[in-house]
């Protein structure tokens, strides 16, 4: 039985390089310090309705946003409430995209997977062979554009491209660990849905989810005999056409701090945070590939998250500790059991920059004697 550890007011602060969260902003946190007001007052209008259409703006798209109190699996298991009948195709590369297989089964689905291997990328000509050969009609397509597990990139600007030939199927994007810090055009390339939790390459406190969803994934779920009641889209988005809101109470600290971090990003530009988070990656991968090897297949590697092979046979956990510890510096071990020595993950998102990057790779050198 798990006993109570009292929280302390003495934690040294430690600089983030994990898959997520990650660093926040001084400014963006000082937010979350206003007094507080009601959630149906106008000045709650005025704060939602900014950060819904500065969300817009910054990731060029013409679809309708949603960005409710949660985190990303809440939009992970809502779309497939609200898009998928009977069937759906979910493709699966490592464990977050497992778990959209799982949270399906859960609900009642008849799920088929397009399985690969761990560190292996989704194949649009796979996507494409599936529905071309299969008896099946699936109602949704499912796939991670980022499988922080093993630091993958799947290409789901050609998967989204193969779905749009399939006009009855919905292609659905968990961009979690990816979104905001590696460009993709969504209402190029057929998304239906997509989401993401703030606390990760958009670098701002944890609490809530983010959700991009087409007219068409909207029309789909007025169908729905078994759409989700907190993240239903006609729910949310006929609430903010009606009222500018919320329909339940949101975490106003942290859309507070939203407000704030949007528009450090509007300022950025979506074109220069991408090039930002290319950079980084670029240099993880030449450092990795100098002293270890990437673990992910070639050409696939994540832009916001490295997951380095342990081909040095250090002591992961060890040299986790150590740089923590002489540092304050914390990255990632692997993704459980399987891949927690074998690998481990650098992530390079958000607010960093390809100076705090190299501080952490000198880190890990000296503590590991590389």
């Amino acid at each position: 039985m798990t006993k109570k550890r009292e929280y302390r007011d003495d934690y040294p602060d430690k600089t983030l390089y994990i898959p997520g969260p990650t660093e926040v902003r001084e400014d963006v946190i000082d937010e979350m310090s206003q007094r507080m007001f009601g959630h149906r007052m106008d000045r709650m209008t005025d704060l939602y309705t900014t950060i819904v259409e500065d969300t817009k703006e910054f990731l060029d798209t013409d679809n309708d946003v949603i960005v409710l109190t949660g985190s990303g699996t809440e939009f992970m298991e809502s779309s497939i409430l609200n898009l998928v009948d009977e069937n759906l195709l979910v493709t699966t590369c490592g464990s977050f995209s497992e778990r959209q297989a799982n949270v399906a089964e859960r609900l009642g689905k008849d799920v088929d997977t397009l399985e690969y291997e761990w560190g292996q990328a989704v194949k649009p000509g796979d996507v494409r062979e599936v529905l071309e050969r299969s008896d099946t009609e699936y109602d949704v397509v499912t796939c991670v554009m980022n499988e922080s597990s093993t630091g993958v990139r799947n290409p789901v600007e050609e998967i989204g491209d193969v779905v749009a030939e399939y006009p009855d199927t919905y292609f659905v994007v968990d961009a979690v660990s990816a979104l905001g810090g590696d460009y993709v055009d969504i209402d190029e390339h057929n998304i239906d849905v997509i989401f993401t939790s703030v606390q990760k390459a958009f670098a701002m406190p944890p609490g809530l989810a983010v959700c991009v969803v087409s007219e068409d994934a909207y029309e789909r779920e007025l169908e729905s005999d078994s759409a989700s009641w907190y993240g239903g889209f006609q729910r949310t988005l006929d609430y903010y056409d009606r009222k500018g809101q919320t329909h339940s109470t949101p975490a106003i600290p942290v859309m507070l701090a939203y407000r704030k971090q949007m528009k450090h990003m509007l300022s950025e530009g979506h074109d220069a945070r991408d090039a930002r988070h290319r950079e980084m990656a670029e240099y993880t991968r030449e450092w990795a590939n100098e002293h270890f090897e990437m673990f992910p297949e070639g050409g696939y590697e994540s832009q916001t998250v490295s997951c380095i092979e342990n081909t040095q046979g250090i002591d992961v956990a060890e040299t986790i500790d150590a740089v923590s510890e002489e540092y304050d510096f914390v990255f990632s071990n692997g993704y459980g059991s399987a891949l927690g020595e074998k690998t481990f993950r650098v992530g390079h998102m958000g607010e960093h920059d390809l100076e705090s990057i190299q501080a952490l790779t000198d880190a890990i050198e000296d503590v590991a004697g590389l």
